[in-house]
């Protein structure tokens, strides 16, 4: 085995070790039961930051309306488990991609316009989403439901935390995520070097509503109670000052920023409702001083794959043939 694969083999192991080790801590009550469930929000949060990272720092859009995506991936989870009785496992994934083909189908009429009317659009489908919810009593209207099993458990959170920020990095550093930041630095020369920019886009849409909602899913489940009221803009600008704080166009800043605005949310729990005014005023004070957050367009150097050598250059490291 080679020395980079034997690398990579121990990071693994280290990360599976320390999830079930934080699994067995809370099973075993040595870490109390509102702590692990604030660090198993962080997750969800992550999850959530990360996925409209795509689309607002990597895509370059403005879009904030996530919190409609997190709704509908938490409601038809819950309607698979509750109505259905089906495993969470396959509630959980049918959430996320009816979440997906959702926002596809809002992408269609959104990315025909231009600048700001993105960030409207989404706006209006998240509050279309809380106003469906709130009138569809087959959901609990405004009751929301109950009765969700609690599925939802840290190694939940935890493994899928980390298989969403590996197949969004493996996506960003493709040529997928390579025709995403061109579009975001010059759509019009885009354009002129044949990128179907509206396709690019659509997919982008698509897959950030996916795993905003398996999140979606994983905090009904956490919970055991939805209700539309928990998916308002509000919730959708915890996001954006989630995402703004830890820096667009970086996965590790969207981890960083979910980490540290959750646990500040949760020391300010006991302020009530000027808990809601400094989380915007937060925001605020962000884009003025550090608009790009605080690892901005910024990776560790272990999150940026190698790049392949040059043929060149391997060609001269090839000893002659004699």
């Amino acid at each position: 085995m080679s020395k980079s694969r034997s690398k990579r083999l121990g990071f693994w192991l280290v990360i599976l070790a320390l999830g079930v080790g934080m699994e067995a801590l809370g099973q075993f009550e040595i870490i109390d039961g509102y702590v692990m469930q604030v660090i198993e929000l962080i997750g969800i949060n992550i999850i959530l930051v990360a996925s409209l990272n795509l689309i607002n720092g990597f895509l370059g859009e403005f879009a904030i309306g996530h919190a409609g995506f997190m709704a509908l991936g938490a409601y038809i989870s819950a309607i698979g488990t509750v109505k259905f009785h089906l495993p969470f496992v396959v509630a959980l994934l049918v959430g996320g991609l009816l979440t997906a083909g959702v926002a596809y189908l809002i992408g269609i009429p959104a990315f025909k316009t231009f600048g700001d009317y993105l960030a409207v659009i989404t706006l209006g489908f998240n509050m279309i989403i809380v106003n469906l919810l709130n009138n569809i009593e087959y959901v609990g209207g405004p009751r929301g439901m109950v009765g969700l099993p609690k599925s939802t458990n840290f190694l939940w959170v935890f493994a899928t935390t980390i298989l969403t920020l590996v197949i969004l990095r493996n996506l960003v550093y493709s040529n997928y995520g390579r025709v995403w930041i061109a579009i975001r630095e010059n759509v019009i020369a885009a354009e002129m070097m044949g990128i179907n920019v509206n396709r690019a886009k659509l997919k982008a849409f698509a897959i950030a509503g996916f795993f905003a909602g398996l999140a979606g899913a994983l905090w009904g489940h956490m919970l055991q109670y939805i209700n539309p009221s928990s998916f308002t803009y509000l919730k959708s600008t915890d996001m954006l000052v989630m995402l703004y704080l830890g820096g667009l166009g970086s996965l590790t800043g969207s981890v960083l920023g979910a980490t540290l605005m959750t646990g500040l949310l949760e020391v300010l729990r006991d302020f009530g409702v000027w808990r809601m005014v400094i989380s915007p005023l937060i925001l605020l004070i962000i884009m003025l001083t550090r608009p790009l957050g605080l690892l901005g367009n910024r990776e560790p150097r272990f999150v940026v794959p190698k790049e392949p050598k040059a043929a060149e250059e391997v060609s001269h490291n090839v000893p002659a043939a004699r």
